[in-house]
């Protein structure tokens, strides 16, 4: 029978002649080399091109191209005779050298070694290690015309052939620099060839200028078999690594595909893209690439999912090309094995098989195995491989009754066999594209799929879909109908069909849609109510009760073999015939199945059996099925635990949970959940415990709770959050702890102009510590502040502030509850200074001593002149006090003391900007105490001898100097905190202006008020 197989394109690219194809063996890549000087890297699944190299400067063909995938180097060969090599993720051109003199045609890369084989039209063949800089290690030479193609044979890699205009193919051996033997046969020269990898043929192809192919074998060196056929010359060859086929392409633009048995043509392929100069395919695909004059294009050549198959006993059997392998899974024994690790299975060669295998079944009790292909079936016994039954057919399935299968025939009909002999044959009303076996017989048409019973083929459901496979269940309740994007699951009822007469479309009733999956099923089984599948993204999942839990993610792609409950494992397989394995408890599976026919009863019966490790997948199956509180009871994940206690408002298990197991996220979660059921008191507990200083700022502000407040500023402190504390503090009116964080966050700016706002006591020590810190980096800057108390003129109610401050210390202490915020006037519509002049407008007249009030003992606020009537009232302001306290308090010390005068004579306004002396405010003293003055006092001014005083005067007072009296007044005016370098340097201006021997000390006027000015 001929082969038959679907080929389906994958990829179409149009672009400049291809000269050179290459496939990346573990990226969707494949590189195009172009006769432009050019090399592209398609990625044939999206269709699109990723990278491009502009390999030659003056647009020379690049006749060859190879990646080496275990550098990500991609080396080529043009016409300007230079070998190039690029790193396909970089772009980076690693290394390029000059190789040959001559066009190179081709390049060959060792599959091991760090070798390349480089042909060129110098008629010489060269090996060079990248190992060694691109060394050069052996050049091999004796054809006479252009060298156009060198393979390494993959059986011995020490050993490869080379192709030839001089119509020869040569076979050489490294290290030896003549060949081993010469084949000689075509008639022209020869353009290519391939080795074939299979065990079984010491085989080789070649194609030539002649039209023609040939099979060599190379063992006996004579030539097998001619394949003829194509109108042009052959310039490509090879064969299929995985497939009983043989490829050649020549310049009639055709591809031509033999069987690898028989020689047969099976397939002629003519993709109108003119002449063809390449193929290429990866080993363990059944894509092929093919290289054109206008493009390239690959296809996909029949099934990708390999012919094997697993009874319920764990029996593996494989078709390799036509040789049947088996192993068993139970040889393994006991030995723990990791989820995802490949199976060291101990291979048995079962035999040959007489037909190329492209599907392996064996039947629902494992006694027997039937290999389909070609058109043909042949039905074997498991254990000795002998041929039971055969027979042609399109496509074979099994029934649930291992002793009833069907096959199709051609699109018309199906016959159905029991115990080997045919009992039906009948023609669907709408064709037959498929058939499917399972509990019922499902054919596949254009109207959708149509579900008939094996026994009598009467009609019982068509459902309008186009279905890829059908899954049925073991107990024949559950099938799953897998489409090309999704998949569907329902739950058949036969007993519906008992009694009800059916309409054109069957039995509604039948079938009840019990879930879908929005995915592209691939390979999948059903376990219980559990439907087991691989998807297209590599995902081994399973669907029960309409939740999708991840088993594994596949670095590969696997196809479901089978569940074995007795190990509780799942097998895959794969292209290359690897087995691995993923354990899956039967008893979370018998769990889940019970709850979802909510036979809670014998789900608790199955729970003690669970391990521990995997009570937690079946809690979130509880949790996903609604059932939180039985999901709590199972689950042993405290994380999982938690988050089912707040699902459930449980506070108490979740608070448990908290302390047990104390991390801020959940502190914070249950804060949260306490918050939206105000549970006040659980909320800043979970609050403290997750450290949120910002949400407890929020609570306790709202609820007034001043304790709270006190410690959340303490702990914010402590853990640096610094404006949570300071918000924290001045909610609490602790101005001194403000102060204290901006000070100790060096926010000296910010810190003294709060002091000044609010304790103006605290300024002067503030202001010293930000003039230290900003004559760092500013000293003049630093210079131009001004302390209050060294410039009071500029702080003119600065002794009112001082007053209120003491007078609001009381009120800052106490804090009123929230119940009078209504009652309370807001601060900023409060006038302090002027509440504090009424305060001490209403109070009796207290004389305040310099103990205290320091302020007002270190500043004597300047006193303005009085008129006449204004007089006594100003000499009331001064009040006799024991001597023990300094005397009158608010005046100034005179620099000279007078008699009593009638009233004091007003003095001038003082000069900006030196404010100067105020003029003293005298009171009568007692006659006792007053000091007589003689009528001239020139101390401060001039160094002379004093009158002889008055017999009623005391001595005068000693004699200074000019300089002595300046310091003096100096000193004096430090006591009224109003000194300044600039009223020194006036006083030593004046006095540098006057002419002391000009000075007549009888002129001097005493009452004249300009002396002192």
């Amino acid at each position: 029978m001929p082969l038959r197989f679907d080929i389906k394109r994958k990829l179409s690219a149009r672009s400049d002649r291809v000269k050179a194809l290459d496939v990346h063996d573990s990226e969707p890549w494949l590189l195009v080399a172009l006769y432009s000087g050019h090399l592209n890297i398609w990625n044939y699944e999206t269709q699109n091109i990723v990278k491009t190299i502009e390999a030659t400067s003056n647009d020379l063909p690049i006749r060859t191209a190879r990646f080496i995938e275990r550098k990500s180097w991609v080396v080529c060969g043009s016409d300007d005779m230079v070998i190039r090599v690029y790193n396909y993720n970089t772009m980076d051109k690693v290394h390029s050298f000059e190789a040959h003199a001559d066009y190179i045609r081709c390049i060959s890369v060792h599959p091991t070694q760090s070798f390349i084989l480089t042909s060129s039209d110098d008629m010489m063949i060269k090996l060079w290690d990248w190992n060694k800089n691109w060394a050069c290690t052996q050049t091999f030479e004796g054809h006479t015309h252009y060298v156009m193609q060198v393979v390494f044979n993959p059986k011995d890699t020490n050993t490869f052939a080379s192709a030839s205009l001089d119509k020869t193919i040569r076979v050489w051996q490294m290290g030896s620099t003549q060949p081993n033997f010469t084949l000689v046969g075509h008639e022209k020269g020869v353009n290519c060839l391939d080795y074939y990898r299979g065990a079984d043929k010491p085989y080789l192809i070649s194609g030539a200028d002649d039209f023609v192919a040939k099979i060599w074998d190379y063992q006996n060196k004579s030539c097998v078999q001619t394949l003829v056929g194509h109108t042009q010359n052959v310039t490509s060859v090879c064969f299929h690594a995985d497939m009983p086929i043989i490829i050649t392409g020549s310049e009639d633009g055709t591809i031509r595909l033999w069987h690898v048995n028989t020689y047969r043509l099976e397939f002629t392929l003519n993709y109108g893209f003119e002449r063809v100069w390449c193929v290429a395919q990866l080993p363990g695909s059944n894509t092929l690439s093919i290289g054109y004059d206008e493009g390239a294009i690959m296809i996909k050549l029949g099934r990708e999912q390999p012919a094997i198959t697993m009874d319920n006993q764990g029996k593996i059997i494989w078709a390799k090309h036509s040789e049947i392998q088996q192993a068993n899974v139970k040889a393994l024994g006991d030995s723990p094995h990791k989820d995802g690790e490949i199976l060291p299975l101990a291979v048995k060669d079962l035999g040959s098989c007489e037909i190329f295998p492209q599907t392996l079944v064996h039947n629902p009790n494992g006694r027997f195995v039937v290999v389909c292909g070609d058109g043909e079936y042949i039905i074997y016994t498991a254990l000795a491989w002998r041929n039971k039954s055969f027979g042609t057919a399109e496509e074979f399935v099994w029934s649930a009754d291992s002793s009833m299968y069907a096959i199709r025939e051609g699109n018309s009909r199906v016959k159905i066999f029991k115990n080997f002999k045919e009992v039906q044959d009948f023609k669907p009303d709408y064709g037959v594209d498929g058939i499917y076996g399972g509990q019922l017989l499902g054919v596949k048409s254009g109207s959708g799929l149509t579900f008939y019973n094996w026994e009598t083929t009467a009609l019982v459901r068509r459902i309008e879909v186009a279905p890829q496979q059908v899954y049925w269940s073991d107990n024949g309740e559950l099938v799953c109908i897998a489409t090309e994007d999704e998949a569907f699951m329902l739950r058949y009822n036969p007993d519906v069909i008992e009694g009800t007469p059916p309409d054109e479309d069957g039995f509604e009733a039948a079938f009840d849609v019990v879930g879908e999956v929005a995915d592209k099923v691939m390979t999948g089984v059903w376990v219980g109510d559990c439907f087991i599948y691989t998807n297209s993204e590599n995902r081994l999942n399973y669907h029960v009760g309409g939740e999708i839990v991840t088993i594994s993610h596949l670095d590969r792609t696997q196809y479901i073999l089978g569940y074995i409950a007795k190990d509780s494992k799942l097998y895959l397989g794969d292209k290359d015939l690897n087995v691995t394995s993923f354990a899956l408890k039967t008893a979370v599976l018998e769990y889940q199945t019970a709850v979802m026919r909510q036979d809670f009863e014998t789900a608790d019966q199955i729970l003690p059996s669970i391990d521990e490790e995997h009570r937690t997948r079946v809690a979130q199956f509880l949790e996903k099925q609604g059932f939180k509180e039985q999901a709590m009871a199972v689950s042993v994940d405290p994380a999982h635990k938690f988050e089912l206690a707040l699902q459930l408002n449980d506070f108490a298990t979740a608070y448990g949970l908290a302390v047990e197991h104390s991390s801020e996220q959940r502190w914070k979660q249950l804060s949260d959940l306490a918050l939206r059921s105000s549970d006040f008191n659980l909320a800043k507990k979970c609050m403290f415990n997750a450290k949120d200083y910002s949400g407890l700022l929020l609570l306790a502000s709202s609820l007034g709770d001043s304790e709270s407040m006190v410690q959340l500023a303490e702990l914010a402190h402590s853990a640096g959050k610094e404006n949570i504390a300071f918000t924290a503090y001045m909610m609490l009116n602790n101005i001194p702890k403000c102060l204290q964080l901006l000070v100790e966050t060096e926010r000296y700016p910010e810190a003294a102009i709060m002091a000044k706002t609010y304790m103006p006591s605290e300024v002067s020590k503030i202001l010293k510590l930000w003039q230290a810190d900003l004559s760092k980096t500013n000293e003049k800057a630093a210079e131009a502040l001004a302390d209050p108390l060294q410039y009071d003129n500029l702080f003119p109610e600065l002794q009112l502030a001082l007053k209120a401050e003491k007078l609001l210390e009381k009120e800052r202490s106490t804090l009123l509850p929230a119940a009078s915020y209504p009652a309370v006037a807001p601060n900023w519509e409060r006038d302090v200074l002027a509440e504090t002049e009424e305060m001490l407008a209403s109070l009796p007249e207290v004389v305040a001593s310099p103990k205290e009030d320091e302020m007002l003992t270190a500043e004597v606020k300047e006193e303005q002149p009085v008129s006449e009537p204004e007089e006594e009232e100003k000499e009331d302001l001064f009040e006799e006090v024991p001597e023990d306290l300094g005397g009158v308090v608010g005046a100034p010390e005179p620099l000279i003391a007078l008699e009593p005068e009638p009233s004091s004579p007003p003095s001038e306004p003082p000069m900006p900007p030196i404010e100067l002396e105020p003029e003293p405010v005298v009171q009568e003293v007692p006659a006792d105490l007053a000091v007589k003055v003689p009528e001239m006092v020139p101390e401060p001014l001039v160094d002379v001898a004093p009158e002889p005083p008055a017999e009623e005067a005391l001595a005068p007072a000693p004699t200074e100097t000019p300089a002595e009296a300046v310091e003096e007044a100096s000193e004096k005016r430090d006591l009224f905190g109003n000194s300044s370098t600039d009223f020194l340097d006036d006083m030593d201006r004046e006095i540098s202006e006057l002419n002391l021997d000009d000075i007549n000390v009888d002129d001097i006027d005493l009452d004249d008020e300009s002396l002192f000015d």
